[in-house]
């Protein structure tokens, strides 16, 4: 009986431990992928993969542990793995094209591309398992907390480090690769905006729900005016536009008429972090940083102008409804449609919607229309609940979802892994938010009066 009991808290610890260390995967893939370059290097995403996957397996012994395997019932998370089914389906062979260039029996398919096709079909699966894993990780207020902590802690480092970068070594990432215009640790500036852009909303989202104790509203204040900063400096103009709209939207979403101290505090906190952004930014870099904004960004993509690639790509998506050219067959299908002169190799449509719907024709597009329309419900219902902290991070984590959604109608910003993660990692600090918790904390006004009446008795 002893040997029993001893055996079953063995099991207890076992599967503790491996539900700690899958949580604690969501901290290290993160940062890790956006230390090295976004992981848009295959040797780098290679290790996400297997990142992802031992969470995967880690989550399943623990079930099996358990004899009870626990699911999320967040439906975002189907529609990855619809995605990577589909991009599975445009690779099966539909009969064999005619002699080609000397080259005969080649697999006729719906994809363009069949390679990158199942390549894209796999990061769609990875990037499920994600979100599956995430969702089930974040099962306590404490787990919802210290992930929102964490992403203000490395995103205010982050942003520290890609201010001091921009004016010692702009073209440099950490001294080692040599970019035309980096920013942090990614070689796309744009790349780098979109990533901070939900960081900074993690902080400004609890500040304007008011869930932020008062002796650390000044912590939570610096840090999102150092991200902000770093948006500016990064001159993305698709970041900036992001920024200001984010704040407008967290503005509306704790807007409350009964309440018109609260308002004009957040018109008036609104107003002082734009313009300690603003200021902040002109200390740093003065008028180069300001008016970087202005400079034509075709020289530093390399590209054509997006103009004429988001015509192409109209026509591409006219020319191959209704299945698309395939998921990561843009680039080869480009070239056919292309009038300019070719000088340039397209391998993105710059607007992740026009790419959503050349890529997967009517059933891509239905799909990323009902991606969108599952978070925007969640999102809605995450920051009506009743818990003050709760609804502070779950405010950041909607108006950080926003604002990449957004960015994504000027670049590609969600084609970026690192981008990709932290995306679905709000999406499943939405999905917590909404649940309640054994060790939900008190609001912090309600705390501060009870430690006040402690102290009078």
């Amino acid at each position: 009986m002893i040997f029993r009991f001893l055996a079953c808290n063995k099991n207890l610890d076992d599967r503790v431990k491996l539900n700690q260390a899958g949580y604690a995967m969501i901290f290290l893939l993160i940062a890790f992928s956006t230390t090295l370059y976004g992981a848009v290097h295959q040797g780098v995403l290679a290790i996400v993969y297997l990142g992802i996957g031992s969470m995967s397996i880690m989550w399943a012994v623990e079930g099996l542990r358990s004899g009870l395997l626990k699911f999320s019932r967040e439906p975002a998370q189907l529609i990855l793995f619809g995605a990577a089914l589909y991009g599975l389906i445009q690779v099966i062979p539909l009969g064999t094209l005619e002699l080609t260039a000397g080259v005969e029996n080649i697999p006729r398919t719906l994809s363009l591309d069949p390679f990158a096709t199942q390549v894209n079909a796999i990061h769609f699966f990875a990037l499920g398992l994600f979100l599956a894993c995430v969702c089930v990780s974040i099962n306590s207020a404490n787990r919802l907390r210290n992930l929102a902590v964490f992403i203000i802690v490395f995103g205010s480092i982050y942003a520290f480090y890609a201010i001091l970068q921009s004016v010692l070594s702009p073209t440099m990432i950490f001294g080692l690769l040599e970019s035309q215009l980096p920013f942090g640790s990614f070689v796309n500036r744009n790349n780098f905006a979109a990533w901070m852009e939900m960081a900074v909303a993690i902080p400004m989202g609890m500040l304007f729900a008011g869930s932020v104790s008062q002796d650390k509203r000044l912590i939570y204040l610096t840090a999102s005016v150092l991200m902000g900063v770093s948006i500016v400096l990064s001159g993305s103009r698709g970041g900036l536009i992001a920024l200001v709209i984010q704040v407008g939207f967290l503005f509306l979403i704790t807007y409350s008429q009964r309440d018109r101290s609260s308002t004009m505090l957040k018109v008036v906190l609104s107003a002082g972090i734009l313009l300690a952004i603003v200021a902040g930014t002109a200390f740093v870099g003065g008028e180069n940083a300001l008016t970087r904004i202005q400079e034509d960004q075709a020289v530093a993509e390399g590209v054509v102008a997006r103009p004429q690639i988001w015509r192409v790509t109209v026509k591409m998506i006219a020319k191959n409804m209704p299945f698309g050219v395939g998921l990561g067959a843009y680039g080869v299908a480009y070239t056919k449609y292309d009038d300019a002169s070719g000088f340039e190799r397209v391998e993105q449509a710059h607007n992740d919607y026009l790419q959503v719907l050349s890529d997967g024709g009517i059933v891509g597009g239905a799909l990323g229309l009902a991606f969108i329309f599952l978070v925007f419900r969640l999102g809605l219902k995450a920051v009506r609940v009743s818990n003050l902290e709760r609804r502070g991070i779950a405010a950041g984590a909607f108006a950080g979802i926003l604002g990449v959604l957004l960015h994504s109608l000027f670049d590609f910003v969600l084609h970026t892994t690192a981008i990709a993660l932290l995306f679905l990692t709000l999406v499943g600090m939405l999905a917590a938010a909404r649940s309640k918790f054994p060790d939900d904390s008190p609001d912090p006004e309600k705390r501060r009066r009870r430690t006040m009446t402690a102290s009078a008795g």
